[in-house]
């Protein structure tokens, strides 16, 4: 009985109490029928198919039952995967099971390629040996599930495929079973030729994943993922004998620099009703709610605080922010905490685990140690907190040429308090004309990133300036002379300007920098830039909220050289960049309380508001949070992207490309078409009611 009742559709179980006490009151009348009557029976019982009477005792008739499956469910075993086979299997019988990736007819022969996770074979029939198997296969269509029995010979040397792994060996079918078939349309094809330059949209990969994680470059992708968590568990664990911890998914909200996703709680709801209108509150009425995890960040300093010496976890978070190709809101990331342990020990590991990472991943060797560049460094000479250094544009502070200068943009910026940088495009002169400078794609360039014009001058062969009539002409020979050499400039060479607040000039810089870099060629992708950028500042000012707000979060420890002024020190803090994208960051944490009370204080949280938000781990730093050699440290962190760190890895522009089922730019799911409605009733037991 549990058997059928598991082989029936989901409706069946979907049945009124006196359809079950049918369904249940009659195997013994099943038995002398056929299998196929009591199939029917079966299902048709349960689908009130019998003839009932009600209350009013009025008979009814049911609708006809269903016709019996053609094909009843068969799980075939498989002795062998496609793409392992080799020359040594010849003379073997094998079973193979997959997708029908490739079907053709040649020569009155019919070849099919048959595809599974570990890659492709050649099947080809024999039509008179074996007519059975040939007829099926010719009948076969792409995307059909089947399992083939066979030998496996040496393909004919003119049918020798080198660029295939298998392409040596065929498998001679001697029989074919259809599993399953397709009946709908495909919307794009799975395996396509090598040189195939056409791919569908993202939209229709999203919406149709299974058919898209079933194509090679999506199923490498996905494999990558699984051996790089592998290898960071084993490295962890087994080398440096961490622990892997959960912590919870519901919690409360923290301020982490991006909104929560918020979750009702039912059991510890308010009284009252209250309104949601479009995911904002609408009245703050009593109501308990959770917030998904921007990250472990607080249980994780509370598991130092427990004695856990060497915490990691590979974690589910969420961030309800804007999004773009290489974020998500919901991600996951490596998380790793160590108690006892000095800066310099904490890169150490680390570097140490993302040099293994890539040279038993892709083969790569990183330098030892990695290079760094203090967060003022890397502002100055790149414009960025995460430069791309395979490439050699460096930025220039030309400020001291401009002083007192007749160009009005330039002097009235310097007397403002602003600031004048300058881009230097080797060879530039030639590669970008006046008009492209002056609205081209180059200029729009800049005017995205917030600028209001972009002021140049080429250096023309005989070492003149030209470009901004005004700005070229404000220069005396001196003064250009002194230009040129800042930014060590030459004839053919184009430089590019930026004026205003330091971050302001940094950004639009910066943008330019990187555009230039990818549209000139100057990027030398052979190269693997990986480097620490550390010293962060603590604190930065948000001028919408007109206060300071941590630029990583809260509990990062200020540097102990800074105490006396924590509003101006530097963190502890440190980010991985690779290749100009940042792949993990971390800091040393808070682990007094005062120091910790007062750095809440100053982004503007009071002590009771800290009480309220934060009491359990101020509570946590009283009971004895262990210190390391450093004085104002307790514990070292970092957290690793997982979803970046695969996307490059994997080569590809996009996590979407490395996330088995990810969600849109807009933050939807298109497979199975969420966010979507919820039942009102689920609604009312919230006390939620939507406008």
């Amino acid at each position: 009985m549990s058997l059928l009742v598991k082989s029936l559709p989901l409706v069946a179980l979907r049945t009124t109490r006196r359809t079950l006490s049918v369904f249940l009151s009659r195997p013994a009348a099943s038995k002398a029928l056929s299998k196929n009557q009591a199939a029917v029976f079966s299902v048709s019982a349960s689908a009130e198919t019998t003839t009932t009477t009600n209350n009013n005792n009025t008979a009814t008739t049911a609708p006809n039952p269903p016709l019996p499956f053609k094909e009843p469910l068969d799980w075939v075993s498989r002795t062998r995967y496609c793409g392992e086979l080799t020359p040594e299997d010849v003379g073997k019988r094998v079973r193979l099971c997959g997708w029908v990736a490739r079907h053709r007819v040649h020569g009155g022969l019919t070849f099919l390629n048959l595809r599974d996770h570990t890659g492709i074979v050649q099947v080809t029939t024999l039509p008179h040996e074996y007519p059975d198997a040939h007829s099926i296969v010719n009948d076969l269509r792409l995307e059909y599930v089947v399992a083939v029995e066979g030998v496996v010979r040496s393909r004919p040397s003119d049918s020798v495929n080198k660029k295939m792994k298998t392409g040596f060996i065929e498998v001679a079918a001697e029989h074919v079973q259809v599993l399953n078939v397709v009946r709908s349309k495909l919307p794009f094809l799975v395996t396509t030729a090598d040189d195939a330059k056409d791919s569908a949209k993202e939209e229709i990969r999203l919406r149709y994943r299974c058919l898209d994680l079933r194509r090679q470059e999506m199923n490498y992708n996905i494999y990558l993922r699984h051996k790089v968590v592998k290898l960071i568990r084993r490295y962890l664990e087994d080398v440096h004998g961490f622990v892997e911890i959960e912590t919870p998914i519901l919690s409360r909200s923290t301020p982490e620099g991006a909104r929560d996703y918020l979750v009702p709680s039912r059991v510890q709801k308010a009284d009252d009703t209250f309104s949601v209108m479009v995911f904002v509150l609408a009245k703050r009425l009593p109501g308990t709610f959770y917030a998904l995890p921007q990250s472990p960040q607080l249980f994780k300093q509370m598991l130092m605080v427990s004695g856990f010496d060497k915490y990691y976890q590979i974690a589910r978070c969420f961030r309800d922010e804007d999004l773009r190709a290489d974020r998500q809101p919901e991600f996951t990331q490596l998380d790793i905490e160590l108690a006892f342990t000095p800066l310099e020990d904490m890169l150490k590991l680390n570097e140490d685990l993302i040099r293994k990472v890539f040279l038993e991943i892709k083969g790569i060797q990183l330098p030892n140690p990695f290079p760094r560049l203090t967060y003022a460094e890397a502002m100055s000479r790149y414009g960025s907190d995460r430069p791309d250094t395979r490439f050699n544009l460096e930025l220039n502070d030309v400020s001291d040429v401009f002083v007192e200068s007749s160009f009005r943009i330039f002097a009235d910026t310097l007397e403002s308090g602003g600031i004048i940088k300058a881009l230097r495009v080797p060879s530039g002169a030639k590669s970008y004309s006046n008009t492209a400078l002056k609205k081209g794609d180059i200029f729009n360039e800049a005017i995205k990133s917030g600028a209001k014009g972009l002021p140049f001058l080429k250096v023309l062969d005989n070492g003149e300036v030209e470009g901004i009539a005004a700005l070229a002409s404000s220069l005396d020979p001196t003064k250009k002379e002194q230009l040129l050499t800042q930014c060590s400039a030459g004839p053919g060479d184009l430089i590019l300007f930026a004026v205003g607040h330091p971050a302001s000039v940094s950004k639009t810089l910066d943008r330019l920098r990187v555009f230039v870099a990818h549209e000139l060629g100057l990027v030398d992708h052979s190269k693997h830039s990986i480097l620490w950028v550390t010293e962060f500042p603590m604190f930065e000012w948000n001028d919408a909220e007109q206060r300071l707000e941590a630029l990583h979060h809260p509990f990062t420890a200020p540097n102990p050289e800074d105490m006396e002024d924590l509003s101006s020190a530097r963190a502890l803090a440190y980010d991985m960049v690779y290749n100009g994208v940042e792949i993990g960051g971390g800091s040393l944490r808070i682990y007094k309380r005062e120091v910790q009370q007062k750095v809440l204080e100053i982004v503007g949280i009071s002590l009771e508001q800290a009480e309220a938000k934060f009491g359990y781990l101020l509570e946590a730093l009283d009971m004895g949070a262990p210190p390391h050699v450093d004085t104002f440290s307790v514990a070292g962190g970092i957290a690793y992207g997982l979803d970046r760190l695969v996307m490059l890895l994997a080569g590809t522009n996009s996590i979407r490309d490395v996330i088995a089922f990810p969600k849109t730019t807009t933050a939807q799911c298109v497979l199975t078409k969420t966010p979507s409605e919820v039942d009102p009733q689920q609604l009312k037991e919230l006390s939620i009611q939507t406008k």
